[in-house]
C-alpha cells in the first residue's frame, strides 16, 4: 500500500496495467486479470461475474460490469468451456448420403426448427453425415471425444448402434425416428402408420379399388410401420392387398418404383408413396405413359413438404409437423445438457391428411 491506496488503484489513476487492459491502440486483448485490476476486485470475484455466478454482492458485480464495458473485454468462450466441460455445440447427425440431405426437403424442413429451437441459447449447431460404417466410426470417435454437448440423430438405418453408444459414452443424444430393435429413452417421431392409414383410407373413400404402394427403405422403422399402415387400411376397406414397391425416399426410386407397378398392374388406379419425392416420381412416370392424375390414377404422398403444393397437380400428403418436432427434440436436448428432467422423453405426433387436386 501506498498512501493508502492498492497497487491497482494507483495503476487505475494512472493507466497503467500489466496485463494490457487499454481497450484500442496496444495490440493486446484485456484479460479477465486486466478487469479485475481495472474493478478494484479479486481475479476470482471477477471470475464469477464473467461465469454469471450468484455469490458476489452488488458493488463488486457492478465495478466488473463497469470495467468490462470500458476495457471492451471479451470472455475467451475455449477457456469457459473448458472450465464448464461445455463445448457450447450439438450435432445433428443424419444417416443419409449426402446427395440425400440436399435433395430431400425433409431435412430442410427439420434443421430449420432445429434451429429455431436453439435460437438465444447460445448453442451452435453442427451438421454431420455418416451412412457407410467406417464413416460412423470415424464421428463417433469425434463426438465422444468431448467436441459436443450433445446430440441429434435422424435417418438411422438398421439396428444402428449409434445412439446406444452415444448414451453409454454419457453424450445426451436425441432420436428423430429410431432405429429397428432400439427404443431410445429420448424420442421425437410422428405416428408413421397412421398416417399410411388414413393416406390410403382416403383413396378407398374416394371410390379406388387398386390401390398400389411404393414404401419407404424397410431398413428403416418410418418405412416399415407406412408399409403396415397401408396393409392396415385395405383389409380395414375389404380390398385385396395391392402390389408393393420398394423405394428409398428418393425421387429416383419413387420412378422405378411406378414403373415396376404398371408393369405388374396395369389397372391399377391409386398409389401411396411413403415420401412426396417419391410421390413426385411416380406422377412423372405416370405423365410419361398417359395416365391422368388423378382421373386414371390418385396419387398420395407423406411429409407434406413444401414442394407438394407446386407438383402437377399439388399433391394430397400425409402432414408431419416436420418444424415443430425439430424443435421439440432440441427442447429435450437442451434440457438434458443442463441436467434438467424431461416430463415426455418420447413424444409422438399426430399426423395429418392434407387433401389436394392429386387425388
Amino acid at each position: 500500500m501506498e498512501g493508502g491506496r492498492s497497487s491497482a488503484e494507483s495503476r487505475r489513476s494512472t493507466g497503467e496495467s500489466r496485463t494490457g487492459e487499454g481497450r484500442a491502440g496496444e495490440g493486446r486483448r484485456p484479460t479477465l486479470e486486466a478487469v479485475a485490476a481495472h474493478a478494484g476486485v479479486g481475479r476470482g470475484t471477477a471470475s464469477r461475474v464473467v461465469n454469471g455466478a450468484d455469490n458476489v454482492s452488488s458493488k463488486a458485480r457492478e465495478a466488473v460490469l463497469r470495467a468490462i464495458g470500458e476495457l471492451g473485454y471479451v470472455p475467451n468462450n475455449l477457456a469457459r468451456g473448458l472450465v464448464r466441460r461445455r463445448t457450447d455445440t450439438v450435432a445433428l447427425v443424419m444417416g443419409v448420403s449426402e446427395d440425400t440431405v440436399w435433395d430431400e426437403p425433409y431435412f430442410s424442413v427439420l434443421v430449420r426448427g432445429i434451429k429455431r429451437g436453439l435460437a438465444g441459447t447460445g448453442l451452435q449447431l453442427l451438421l454431420a453425415i455418416a451412412q457407410s460404417g467406417p464413416e460412423e466410426e470415424q464421428l463417433m470417435r469425434y463426438l465422444t471425444a468431448q467436441h459436443v454437448d450433445g446430440v441429434l440423430l435422424t435417418s438411422l438405418h438398421g439396428n444402428d448402434p449409434m445412439p446406444r453408444q452415444l448414451e453409454e459414452s454419457g453424450i445426451p443424444t436425441v432420436v428423430i425416428g429410431a432405429p429397428l430393435g432400439f427404443d431410445p429413452a429420448y424420442c421425437v417421431d410422428v405416428d408413421n402408420r397412421d398416417g399410411a392409414r388414413r393416406a390410403v383410407r382416403h383413396l378407398a373413400q374416394q371410390g379406388r379399388r387398386r390401390i398400389a404402394t411404393v414404401t419407404g427403405p424397410q431398413d428403416t422403422r418410418a418405412g416399415l410401420q407406412r408399409l403396415q399402415g397401408f396393409h392396415d387400411a385395405l383389409a380395414d376397406a375389404g380390398l385385396p392387398a395391392g402390389p408393393v414397391a420398394h423405394g428409398d425416399f428418393s425421387a429416383d426410386s419413387g420412378v422405378h418404383a411406378m414403373q415396376e407397378l404398371l408393369r405388374r398392374d396395369p389397372e391399377l388406379d391409386a398409389v401411396f408413396a411413403a415420401s412426396d419425392s417419391m410421390a413426385i416420381g411416380a406422377m412423372r412416370v405416370l405423365k410419361e405413359q398417359g395416365r391422368r392424375v388423378p382421373e386414371d390414377v390418385a396419387v398420395v404422398g407423406f411429409d407434406d413438404s413444401p414442394i407438394a403444393t407446386h407438383t402437377d397437380p399439388p399433391l394430397t400428403s400425409v402432414h408431419q409437423p416436420l418444424e415443430k418436432m425439430g424443435r421439440e427434440m432440441t427442447r429435450m436436448l437442451i434440457a438434458r445438457i443442463n441436467g434438467e428432467a424431461v416430463a415426455r422423453p418420447t413424444v409422438v405426433f399426430e399426423p395429418q391428411l392434407v387433401v389436394r387436386d392429386s387425388t
